[in-house]
C-alpha cells in the first residue's frame, strides 16, 4: 500500500473514471486525499454530478502517469462514509479547505476505495507492480 500512496502523492492530480447516470463513461480530474486505517480516501461534494453518479454506480477507476512515464491504474468501489477524522484529513489540503471551509460543511463528502486493486507499470520491460 505504501508504494501506491507514494505514487498518488507524487502525482497529485489523478483522473477518476465513472459510469455516468446517462450510461456513458465520464473521466474527471481528482485528488487523492490520503491513507487512513489502511484505506485510500478521496473527497467531493454532494451537489456534483460525480457524487450522484457514484451513488448510482460506485465502481470507479483512477489513473495517472508520472513525469518518468510510469502510471497507475487503480479500481474499486467508492464507499461514502460520514467519517469526521477522514474529513479532517481531507480538509488539511489547502485546495480542499478553500472550497469547503470546514470539515463539517454539509455538502462535503468523503469516500474510500473498497477492494482496491491495480497496477503500477512503466515502459521498462519489468513486470508491473500489482496490488
Amino acid at each position: 500500500m505504501e508504494k501506491v500512496v507514494e505514487f498518488l502523492q507524487e502525482n497529485p492530480v489523478q483522473y477518476l473514471a465513472t459510469v455516468g447516470r446517462d450510461g456513458k463513461a465520464k473521466c474527471r480530474p481528482f485528488m487523492f486525499a490520503g491513507q487512513m486505517d489502511g484505506k485510500l480516501w478521496f473527497c467531493t461534494n454532494n451537489t456534483k454530478d460525480v457524487y450522484k453518479d457514484l451513488q448510482e454506480n460506485p465502481q470507479i477507476e483512477i489513473s495517472v502517469s508520472s513525469p518518468t512515464y510510469a502510471w497507475i491504474r487503480l479500481h474499486g468501489k467508492a464507499v461514502f462514509e460520514d467519517n469526521m477524522q477522514a474529513k479532517e484529513m481531507c480538509i488539511a489540503n489547502p485546495i480542499v479547505k478553500s472550497q469547503y471551509g470546514t470539515a463539517d460543511n454539509p455538502i462535503f463528502e468523503v469516500f474510500y476505495l473498497e477492494d482496491a486493486h491495480g497496477v503500477i507499470a512503466d515502459f521498462s520491460g519489468n513486470p508491473p507492480y500489482e496490488f
